[in-house]
Protein backbone atom coordinates (compact mmCIF):
# COMPACT_ATOMS: atom_id res chain seq x y z
CA UNK A 1 0.00 0.00 0.00
CA UNK A 2 3.16 2.40 0.97
CA UNK A 3 4.88 1.50 -2.57
CA UNK A 4 1.64 2.52 -4.15
CA UNK A 5 1.00 5.90 -2.23
CA UNK A 6 4.28 6.53 -2.74
CA UNK A 7 4.32 6.39 -6.28
CA UNK A 8 1.05 8.42 -6.64
CA UNK A 9 2.21 11.07 -4.53
CA UNK A 10 5.55 11.38 -6.76
CA UNK A 11 2.77 11.95 -9.88
CA UNK A 12 0.67 14.71 -7.46
CA UNK A 13 -1.81 11.77 -7.77
CA UNK A 14 -2.59 12.57 -3.84
CA UNK A 15 -0.82 15.10 -1.22
CA UNK A 16 2.36 13.99 0.02
CA UNK A 17 1.87 13.99 3.82
CA UNK A 18 4.61 13.20 6.20
CA UNK A 19 4.93 10.06 6.72
CA UNK A 20 5.72 9.44 3.15
CA UNK A 21 7.90 12.55 2.84
CA UNK A 22 10.08 10.70 5.42
CA UNK A 23 9.91 7.04 4.12
CA UNK A 24 10.81 8.83 0.74
CA UNK A 25 13.78 10.42 2.14
CA UNK A 26 14.79 7.60 4.01
CA UNK A 27 15.24 5.59 1.15
CA UNK A 28 16.94 8.05 -1.21
CA UNK A 29 19.26 7.84 1.98
CA UNK A 30 19.71 3.86 1.47
CA UNK A 31 18.17 3.74 5.07
CA UNK A 32 15.03 1.44 5.87
CA UNK A 33 12.05 4.01 6.90
CA UNK A 34 10.86 3.76 10.40
CA UNK A 35 7.78 2.17 9.54
CA UNK A 36 9.12 -0.78 8.38
CA UNK A 37 11.13 -1.71 10.82
CA UNK A 38 8.29 -1.51 12.95
CA UNK A 39 7.07 -4.51 11.07
CA UNK A 40 10.13 -6.09 10.17
CA UNK A 41 13.73 -5.91 11.10
CA UNK A 42 16.52 -3.79 11.47
CA UNK A 43 18.94 -3.35 8.61
CA UNK A 44 22.21 -0.91 8.14
CA UNK A 45 20.99 0.11 4.79
CA UNK A 46 17.86 -0.67 1.84
CA UNK A 47 19.64 -2.87 0.05
CA UNK A 48 20.72 -5.29 2.62
CA UNK A 49 16.90 -4.92 3.75
CA UNK A 50 16.02 -6.31 0.04
CA UNK A 51 18.62 -9.22 0.00
CA UNK A 52 17.26 -10.21 3.37
CA UNK A 53 13.49 -10.13 2.51
CA UNK A 54 14.15 -12.32 -0.75
CA UNK A 55 16.36 -14.56 1.35
CA UNK A 56 13.77 -15.00 4.04
CA UNK A 57 10.85 -15.55 1.12
CA UNK A 58 13.49 -18.12 -0.35
CA UNK A 59 13.66 -20.44 2.88
CA UNK A 60 9.80 -19.89 4.04
CA UNK A 61 8.69 -20.87 0.40
CA UNK A 62 10.56 -23.95 0.00
CA UNK A 63 9.73 -24.89 3.43
CA UNK A 64 6.14 -24.49 2.41
CA UNK A 65 6.21 -26.36 -0.81
CA UNK A 66 9.10 -28.61 -0.54
CA UNK A 67 8.89 -29.60 2.65
CA UNK A 68 10.64 -29.54 5.76
CA UNK A 69 14.67 -27.85 5.07
CA UNK A 70 17.12 -30.16 6.14
CA UNK A 71 19.35 -27.11 7.79
CA UNK A 72 17.70 -23.72 9.12
CA UNK A 73 19.10 -20.27 8.20
CA UNK A 74 18.63 -18.79 11.72
CA UNK A 75 18.93 -15.34 10.69
CA UNK A 76 15.61 -15.86 8.24
CA UNK A 77 13.27 -15.73 11.21
CA UNK A 78 11.64 -12.76 12.79
CA UNK A 79 11.51 -14.63 16.06
CA UNK A 80 14.38 -16.82 16.70
CA UNK A 81 13.57 -17.68 19.72
CA UNK A 82 10.02 -18.70 19.02
CA UNK A 83 12.00 -21.22 16.52
CA UNK A 84 14.05 -22.80 19.21
CA UNK A 85 10.97 -22.79 21.41
CA UNK A 86 8.75 -25.02 18.92
CA UNK A 87 11.96 -27.04 19.00
CA UNK A 88 11.84 -27.95 22.28
CA UNK A 89 8.11 -28.42 22.45
CA UNK A 90 8.73 -30.89 19.28
CA UNK A 91 11.37 -32.83 21.21
CA UNK A 92 8.98 -32.82 24.30
CA UNK A 93 6.23 -34.62 22.59
CA UNK A 94 8.49 -37.15 21.08
CA UNK A 95 9.60 -38.36 24.91
CA UNK A 96 7.02 -39.65 27.20
CA UNK A 97 6.97 -38.20 30.37
CA UNK A 98 8.99 -35.22 29.56
CA UNK A 99 8.02 -31.63 30.77
CA UNK A 100 8.75 -28.65 28.77
CA UNK A 101 9.39 -26.56 31.58
CA UNK A 102 11.96 -28.78 32.32
CA UNK A 103 13.70 -29.27 28.94
CA UNK A 104 17.05 -27.00 28.19
CA UNK A 105 18.48 -26.55 25.29
CA UNK A 106 22.07 -28.35 23.92
CA UNK A 107 24.20 -28.13 21.33
CA UNK A 108 26.75 -30.03 19.19
CA UNK A 109 29.40 -28.78 16.34
CA UNK A 110 29.88 -29.83 13.22
CA UNK A 111 32.83 -29.58 10.91
CA UNK A 112 29.90 -29.23 7.55
CA UNK A 113 28.56 -25.97 5.86
CA UNK A 114 25.12 -25.84 4.57
CA UNK A 115 25.63 -27.73 1.63
CA UNK A 116 27.27 -30.58 3.11
CA UNK A 117 23.71 -31.32 4.69
CA UNK A 118 22.15 -33.91 3.46
CA UNK A 119 19.23 -35.04 5.97
CA UNK A 120 18.34 -33.50 9.18
CA UNK A 121 19.08 -34.92 12.74
CA UNK A 122 17.55 -37.90 14.04
CA UNK A 123 16.16 -35.26 16.85
CA UNK A 124 16.42 -31.15 16.74
CA UNK A 125 17.76 -28.89 14.02
CA UNK A 126 20.46 -27.84 12.07
CA UNK A 127 21.22 -24.07 11.83
CA UNK A 128 23.35 -22.31 9.78
CA UNK A 129 24.40 -18.35 8.98
CA UNK A 130 25.80 -17.76 12.63
CA UNK A 131 28.90 -15.44 12.80
CA UNK A 132 31.54 -15.57 15.16
CA UNK A 133 32.38 -12.29 16.64
CA UNK A 134 35.41 -11.28 18.72
CA UNK A 135 37.31 -15.15 18.20
CA UNK A 136 38.55 -17.36 15.74
CA UNK A 137 37.07 -20.78 14.95
CA UNK A 138 39.41 -23.80 14.68
CA UNK A 139 37.27 -26.08 12.01
CA UNK A 140 39.55 -28.94 13.04
CA UNK A 141 39.39 -29.30 16.18
CA UNK A 142 36.01 -27.15 16.71
CA UNK A 143 36.89 -24.84 19.35
CA UNK A 144 37.25 -21.32 19.67
CA UNK A 145 41.02 -19.51 18.80
CA UNK A 146 42.65 -15.95 18.63
CA UNK A 147 41.18 -13.80 15.82
CA UNK A 148 43.24 -13.47 12.78
CA UNK A 149 44.54 -10.38 12.46
CA UNK A 150 42.62 -7.38 11.03
CA UNK A 151 39.54 -10.33 10.98
CA UNK A 152 36.15 -9.25 13.32
CA UNK A 153 34.07 -12.35 12.70
CA UNK A 154 34.20 -15.28 11.61
CA UNK A 155 31.36 -17.76 10.46
CA UNK A 156 30.65 -20.58 11.86
CA UNK A 157 30.09 -24.62 10.45
CA UNK A 158 26.43 -25.86 10.92
CA UNK A 159 25.52 -26.16 14.57
CA UNK A 160 23.12 -29.16 15.64
CA UNK A 161 20.68 -27.71 18.33
CA UNK A 162 18.37 -29.49 20.45
CA UNK A 163 16.79 -30.21 23.47
CA UNK A 164 17.69 -32.28 26.59
CA UNK A 165 15.43 -33.12 30.11
CA UNK A 166 18.04 -32.37 32.46
CA UNK A 167 20.57 -29.41 33.29
CA UNK A 168 23.71 -30.58 32.40
CA UNK A 169 27.02 -29.72 34.69
CA UNK A 170 29.15 -26.96 33.99
CA UNK A 171 32.37 -27.71 31.95
CA UNK A 172 35.38 -25.48 32.14
CA UNK A 173 36.52 -26.40 28.60
CA UNK A 174 33.06 -25.08 27.42
CA UNK A 175 32.50 -21.00 26.63
CA UNK A 176 28.43 -20.38 27.34
CA UNK A 177 28.39 -18.05 24.26
CA UNK A 178 25.38 -16.13 23.41
CA UNK A 179 23.56 -15.72 20.49
CA UNK A 180 22.29 -12.01 19.55
CA UNK A 181 20.22 -11.16 15.99
CA UNK A 182 22.31 -8.05 15.70
CA UNK A 183 26.00 -6.52 16.17
CA UNK A 184 23.85 -4.38 19.14
CA UNK A 185 24.07 -6.30 21.94
CA UNK A 186 20.64 -5.90 24.09
CA UNK A 187 18.40 -7.83 25.58
CA UNK A 188 15.79 -7.32 22.82
CA UNK A 189 18.21 -8.89 20.50
CA UNK A 190 19.19 -11.98 22.72
CA UNK A 191 17.97 -14.98 21.21
CA UNK A 192 19.57 -17.96 23.75
CA UNK A 193 23.24 -20.00 24.72
CA UNK A 194 25.29 -22.31 23.05
CA UNK A 195 28.25 -23.93 24.39
CA UNK A 196 31.87 -23.81 22.65
CA UNK A 197 34.81 -25.45 23.56
CA UNK A 198 37.79 -23.18 23.58
CA UNK A 199 41.40 -24.55 23.84
CA UNK A 200 42.94 -21.89 26.62
CA UNK A 201 43.45 -22.80 30.44
CA UNK A 202 40.84 -20.32 31.83
CA UNK A 203 37.46 -19.45 30.23
CA UNK A 204 37.58 -16.23 31.79
CA UNK A 205 39.51 -14.89 28.63
CA UNK A 206 36.98 -15.51 26.56
CA UNK A 207 33.94 -13.76 28.98
CA UNK A 208 36.38 -10.44 29.25
CA UNK A 209 36.22 -10.35 24.97
CA UNK A 210 32.76 -10.54 24.69
CA UNK A 211 32.56 -13.72 22.68
CA UNK A 212 29.40 -13.78 20.93
CA UNK A 213 27.84 -15.76 18.18
CA UNK A 214 25.46 -12.72 15.53
CA UNK A 215 23.07 -13.57 13.16
CA UNK A 216 24.22 -10.69 11.25
CA UNK A 217 27.29 -8.55 10.85
CA UNK A 218 26.01 -5.95 8.68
Amino acid sequence: KQWYQRRVAITAGIIMSEKLREALNNIYDAKVPPSWTRISWDSSTIGFWFTELIERNSQFHAWCFNGRPNVFWMTGFFNPQGFLTAMRQEVTRAHKGWALDQVVLNNEMTKSTKDDITAPPPEGVFVHGLFLDGAGWDRRNSRLIESPPKVLSAPLPVIRIFAENQVLAKDSKMYECPIYKKPRRTDLTFIATVVLRHGTADVEKWIMRGVALLCDIK
